[in-house]
């Protein structure tokens, strides 16, 4: 079965061109001329990626990834950014925003493709660890955390700073304690679905990809207590 891409654009012929080569490519994919109509091909289905333009009228690209953001089924989702802004300063303001990658107008489908299948592998890899691989890991993530709070945290001199949504922070902060999957989606009264995608989304946020790896990410950049 092919991964299922939701494609957001208001230039109708951009939008049936980068549809079809996606297609070509074998993904499926559902096209939406706006974010309201967007939204509602979200409700009925769930995608396993977004594109979306940044520059639309009535609701913008970074208003429809807050709103994406803030709501649990899909804060998750890996979000392309398609822009014909591509000054520096529009890219950093699209990943303080939210999303996964950001490509300017006019762009090399080969590279979106490339873009799409690296951020779906590293969402399918880091949904993929086991409760028993979570539980043999507790005992070297508070050994790590141990070891690093001895040598003073953050170790960074210039930490990193991150935008994480509340839900995020809370689940990076069990994961630093040590806890399982099933340990932090009881104490958040959630699903473990749920918290399989937030550590997935902190591992592609902190460029990692173990809880080992990320829980030193945590502690030397004082993202964590």
């Amino acid at each position: 079965m092919s991964e299922h891409l939701l494609l957001v654009d208001d230039e109708p012929g951009l939008r049936d061109a980068v549809q079809a080569y996606l297609e070509d490519s074998g993904f499926t994919v559902t096209a939406a001329s706006n974010a309201t109509q967007a939204w509602e091909l979200l409700e009925q289905q769930r995608p396993d990626l977004v594109i979306t333009d940044v520059m639309m009228p009535q609701v913008d690209g970074y208003e429809f990834l807050a709103k994406l953001r803030e709501d649990e089924r899909f804060s998750y989702l890996p979000v392309v950014f398609l822009t014909a802004r591509g000054m520096k300063r529009d890219r950093v303001q699209g990943y303080d925003a939210g999303c996964d990658a950001y490509l300017s107008k006019p762009f090399d489908p080969d590279e979106l493709v490339a873009i799409i299948k690296n951020l779906l592998r590293r969402y399918q890899q880091a949904a993929a660890i086991s409760e028993p691989d979570i539980a043999d890991l507790a005992g070297q993530i508070a050994e790590l955390r141990s070891l690093l709070v001895k040598r003073g945290t953050p170790l960074n001199p210039n930490p990193i700073k991150l935008d994480l949504t509340p839900r995020e922070q809370s689940v990076l902060d069990l994961v630093v304690q040590g806890l399982m999957n099933k340990e932090i989606a009881s104490q958040l009264q959630t699903s473990v679905r749920n918290i399989e995608k937030y550590v997935s989304r902190l591992f592609i946020k902190t460029n990692t990809s173990s809880r080992t790896e990320l829980v030193r990410f945590a502690l030397e950049n004082g993202l964590a207590p």
